[in-house]
């Protein structure tokens, strides 16, 4: 059974984490388009298809990938929005370099569908993207 290619919303300030999950998620060809944004207000603007992506359709993507720690407007705050809106049913997997207890039981008392611990670094964090990616994107 082939796998359905997955339109993702990666949500990262972090440039190095991002084009490494861009990669683990391309490398095994999980997702058709995955666009990038780099903090929570990007973000939201994204998925209420609103400021600069007010011409966007309106198609909601099949998973959010989100980090928590970011300018503008935090991972937690993106994921109240989110998950008290109209795309509630989208997942969104959080993953974060917080292992705070704080922010594991707010994102899980709004919703989050998984909070993941980012790896380090190298083929433990290209394996843990390509997990998440094969997961969720049936």
């Amino acid at each position: 059974m082939a796998l359905e290619q997955a339109d993702i919303l990666l949500v990262e300030d972090n440039a190095e984490d991002a084009e490494m999950t861009l990669r683990a998620l391309r490398g095994r060809t999980l997702a058709s388009q995955v666009h990038w944004v780099k903090d929570g207000a990007e973000a939201l603007e994204y998925l209420f298809c609103s400021g600069k992506y007010a011409d966007r359709s309106p198609e909601h993507p099949k998973l959010v990938l989100l980090d928590i720690k970011m300018p503008k407007v935090d991972g937690i705050e993106v994921l109240r929005r989110v998950k008290g809106s109209e795309l509630r049913a989208v997942p969104v997997v959080v993953m974060a370099s917080s292992n705070e207890e704080r922010d594991v039981l707010e994102s899980y008392r709004l919703g989050v569908n998984s909070y993941l611990i980012k790896p380090v670094r190298g083929e433990a964090f290209l394996e843990t993207v390509a997990k998440i990616g094969l997961d969720w994107s049936r």
